[in-house]
């Protein structure tokens, strides 16, 4: 269905210049009549509106981590665990993994996720252990993922072997530490005397 710039403006409240940004932006591609009157296609303002549901993808992410360069053969075997589950499921797959501390808030590989998650363009994450999302704030990112429509599978829930488990916790408090002692050498030389 086309329809004029006027008729889209008293539908969907959007004014001529809004239309004319998005055509500019490439948003929006208007067919013209032959003397030149732009008309829209209600099915294109409404993608832009977020008015339709398109179909959720099929794409599943493999999230996997580790804290340190020293457990780099653990990932990779991480990696392969995780893989073998998402073709044991005959699912298309895509892997993210990274070196860093859980408790680091700047880690590219989840923000590359997260965002993944926003844009709609996965159905489904899994991790193998909920402390390689995140080792604190599961649940917040748990949360997240899953306002989007997102399933989160955790392959396997019990809990790493101990010698792992010791290793990051002593890793991550140690993170801590000189994250907030950055903090407070950080207030103190910005004071004058």
């Amino acid at each position: 269905m086309l329809l004029s710039a006027k008729k889209v403006t008293q539908t969907y409240c959007i004014t001529r210049h809004t239309l004319l940004n998005w055509e500019k932006e490439g948003l929006l591609q208007p067919i013209k009549t032959p003397k030149g009157v732009r008309r829209y296609k209600k099915e294109d303002i409404e993608r832009l509106l977020n008015l339709v549901k398109e179909e959720k993808p099929s794409v599943v992410v493999l999230y996997a981590r580790v804290s340190t360069k020293k457990q780099e053969e653990y990932l990779k075997n991480q990696i392969q665990r995780l893989e073998e589950y998402a073709k044991s499921k005959g699912w298309d797959y895509e892997v993210i993994s990274e070196i860093a501390s859980g408790v680091n808030e700047n880690r590219r590989g989840l923000l590359k996720l997260l965002n993944k998650v926003k844009r709609n363009e996965v159905s489904k994450v899994v991790i193998e252990y909920p402390d390689r999302l995140a080792r604190f704030g599961y649940e917040y990112l748990k949360f997240f993922i899953e306002s989007y429509g997102v399933e989160l599978i955790v392959i396997n829930g019990r809990e790493e072997p101990e010698d792992i488990i010791n290793k990051e916790l002593a890793q991550d408090l140690i993170a801590i530490v000189a994250s907030f002692a950055a903090r407070i050498y950080g207030k103190r030389g910005g004071k004058k005397r």
